[in-house]
């Protein structure tokens, strides 16, 4: 297991004002049935800091057509949908949602070129309302490759402020790699061509890049840019 690279600012961050305020607590509250709590407190959030940025070390399965997961969570949407943005046809909708102990660090769901990209600013409602799809500060991103198209949202949820995402138009994603992160509860929107056979359940916990969201069907499945012109 490793540290995402964008933590290691805030984790020094935290430690260094934790062990200053501890020092404090320590030193000017005599009282230990206050001072140890205030202490035991600090010190379980400075390891949830560092809990939180940690990137595991995934087996990722093999077939060029499979989809993944982009982030660890639970599957709360699973719907046939208009994707009405960038694609602009019904689709399959996998929807992931992220609590504060789950992997925050996000993996491209294929290998492909991206496509299209665009940062939306919006609301922060609950990430599990059906709303906060689009309402709320996302990002929208696009994968292509001989098997088809794979569209995904980076989603802000109630207590998260920031999205990172490093998808770059015309750039390549390798599937498992890292392509962002979403701090704190959050969510992620996937949509899928209609032929792709799904293989998860509503309900069903997933993990990035190990678990298979779907197999895509091949080349039939690439519907061109002609819906979106």
């Amino acid at each position: 297991m490793t540290i995402h690279r964008g933590g290691w600012r805030i984790i020094l961050t935290v430690w260094v004002a934790g062990a200053l305020l501890i020092w404090l607590i320590l030193r000017f509250i005599s009282c230990i049935f206050v001072s140890f709590p205030i202490v035991a407190l600090l010190l379980f959030f400075m390891g949830f800091v560092l809990f939180f940025f940690r990137v595991p070390r995934r087996t990722r399965p093999e077939g060029d057509n499979l989809v993944t997961a982009v982030a660890d969570g639970e599957i709360v949407v699973l719907d046939k949908v208009f994707e009405p943005e960038f694609l602009k046809r019904e689709c399959m909708q996998v929807s992931i949602y992220m609590d504060f102990f789950n992997v925050h660090v996000n993996f491209w769901p294929v290998t492909g070129k991206v496509t299209y990209y665009k940062y939306h600013p919006g609301k922060y409602f609950l990430a599990f309302l059906p709303k906060a799809s689009e309402l709320n500060e996302h990002t929208s991103v696009c994968m292509e490759n001989g098997f088809g198209e794979v569209f995904f949202k980076q989603l802000a949820g109630t207590f998260c402020r920031r999205i990172e995402c490093y998808a770059v138009v015309g750039n390549d994603g390798v599937r498992g790699d890292q392509c962002g992160i979403i701090k704190f509860g959050s969510r992620i929107d996937m949509y899928l061509p209609l032929d792709a056979d799904i293989k998860v359940s509503l309900g069903e916990e997933v993990r990035a890049c190990e678990t298979v969201i779907a197999e895509l069907a091949g080349d039939k499945s690439l519907k061109t840019s002609s819906n979106r012109r």
